[in-house]
């Protein structure tokens, strides 16, 4: 008996996101584990790349000849994409303008929103009669954590599809092994800017470190997710205080680099003061089995709640304070790693692909049957 065909789904991708080894931000990571695993047959569809993942079906989308800006063309490149892929689902990630640009022009295809940022802060949702027409004309949307499904229901009646939390996922087969006995490092990983609370991270090390012996603290990363960003003002002003507090900053690494270094260190600080949609990295840092201090903004709270330790973004001293007990408290530490742990699994990829299959499906069953309808 044959079976029936299995459905593609093509996944979208913003139009500036990098999708190959060494240069891919969290939206790319997400996407390239979702196209790995699953029920349905999945095709990334994104920029032009110089060597996209090997292991995806990718692809290109060029620009199309529409006016009023690259963000247009892109739109009006991935539907002539779309037309020649015929797939059963479109699914955009991060672009409320780019799904419903991609809706008004495939009104037989359920054309569904995966969000990872705040939708108040994106074209297409900046007002709530935005949000409300946005939830009304595609198949549904839904958001990484509940801060962002509370930012994009602000102000919006009750909508007839009402949008649904589908958490980051994390493949823990691809964390590295932790050392019987992790080094004394206090690590900071993630984009070198005043948002991450990099500031505060070297000031609190500045504090901390000259009663902490045989400690150091490191920092990865720099302004934007490749090994060409930018020095920016910023950086430059961060680095001579880093300097002084004999804190290393190692610049870009690729992120299975990141990872391995989460998996040596013993404590690892995400100390956002912007309101983190979801926070990947406090995830990544819990499934390495580091001790977490976190601030608890926008989503990171959700998942690290009683697993980690809070900490105040804004205020050194409160970091610093935090940094001395956790640094000269090897229980706590091992508590705090083994809670992460433990946190990070109910995140697993299996986990986090398994509901959005079911989500897929169900909007897939709810369609109207409309497929005759040309293209």
């Amino acid at each position: 008996m044959q079976r029936p065909p299995v459905p593609v789904v093509a996944m979208v991708l913003p139009p500036r996101e990098d999708f190959s080894p060494g240069r891919t931000g969290a939206i790319g990571l997400l996407v390239r584990a979702a196209s790995a695993y699953g029920r349905f047959a999945p095709v990334v569809l994104g920029a032009p790349q110089a060597a996209p993942f090997a292991d995806v079906s990718f692809r290109p989308v060029g620009l199309s000849w529409l006016p009023l800006g690259r963000n247009r063309r892109y739109a009006g490149g991935a539907a002539a994409a779309l037309r020649r892929l015929r797939p059963a689902l479109i699914e955009v990630h991060n672009r409320l303008d780019l799904a419903l640009f991609l809706a008004r022009r495939f009104p037989a295809i359920p054309v569904w929103a995966f969000l990872n940022n705040d939708p108040q802060g994106m074209r297409g949702g900046a007002s709530p009669a935005a949000r409300a027409r946005a939830l009304a004309r595609l198949a549904r949307i839904a958001t990484s954590s509940a801060y962002l499904r509370g930012r994009l229901l602000e102000g919006v009646a009750a909508p007839a599809r009402p949008p649904v939390v589908l958490p980051n996922w994390l493949d823990l087969a691809q964390v590295p092994t932790s050392p019987a006995e992790r080094e004394k490092v206090i690590l900071f990983a993630g984009r070198i800017v005043a948002d991450k609370g990099a500031d505060t991270f070297v000031r609190a090390c500045a504090r901390a470190l000259p009663g902490l012996p045989g400690w150091r603290a490191e920092m990865i990363g720099a302004d934007r997710f490749r090994p060409d960003s930018p020095d920016t003002g910023f950086i430059r002003a961060l680095r001579p205080a880093a300097a002084q507090a004999d804190i290393a900053m190692l610049g870009y690494r690729p992120h299975d680099a990141v990872l391995a270094a989460m998996a040596r260190a013993a404590i690892v600080v995400v100390p956002s003061r912007w309101p983190e949609p979801f926070g990947l990295t406090a995830l990544e840092a819990m499934a390495a089995g580091a001790a977490l201090l976190v601030s608890s903004r926008g989503g990171l709270g959700e998942f690290t709640a009683g697993a980690a330790v809070t900490i105040d973004p804004d205020d050194p001293d409160d970091l610093a304070a935090a940094l001395r007990a956790v640094a000269g408290d090897p229980a706590r530490r091992a508590t705090l790693a083994a809670a992460g742990r433990a946190r990070a699994r109910e995140y697993d990829v299996s986990k986090g692909l398994a509901r959005l299959d079911a989500l897929r499906a169900d909007i897939l069953a709810a369609w109207p049957d409309t497929h005759t309808s040309p293209i």
